[in-house]
């Protein structure tokens, strides 16, 4: 797979943070309770957003190549960090006229989205300083 690149970049308003990827631009920020603007998700709803994005169009093109109905697909994910790790629970709504074999194989395929293997493998984050 070709390397990902995005430039996340924070100024002089609070906590609103600006990404670009070369191609699109857009925000985060911590809502206003915690000082922010509220002007896009906070970290943590973005990282839930890239698993369900992941998990919605790779279940998307499966069924298409497949010809199986799916009409749409939810993704309603919610994350708990604690001592002991991190849980991210993934509720999945298929909505067509599906078989019971084809939902099941939709939720293995769910399982092998890429940003899905990516979380459940080991994660190695190099950090350098750069002269700006």
């Amino acid at each position: 797979m070709a390397a990902t690149a995005v430039t996340a970049h924070i100024g002089s308003t609070n906590y609103q943070v600006q990404f670009d990827d070369g191609t699109h631009t857009w925000f985060a920020d911590e809502p206003a309770r915690l000082g922010g603007g509220d002007t896009g998700p906070a970290p943590y709803s973005l990282l839930l957003s890239s698993l369900g994005a992941c998990t919605s169009i790779t279940l998307k093109m499966y069924a298409q190549r497949k010809e199986w109905p799916l009409d749409g697909v939810r993704v309603k994910l919610s994350m708990e960090t604690g001592n002991e790790g991190t849980t991210i629970d993934r509720q999945i709504v298929l909505e067509g006229a599906l078989s019971d074999e084809q939902r099941e194989r939709l939720l293995q395929i769910a399982n092998a989205c890429p940003v899905h293997k990516v979380l459940t493998n080991a994660i190695t984050i190099r950090s350098g300083l750069v002269a700006a």
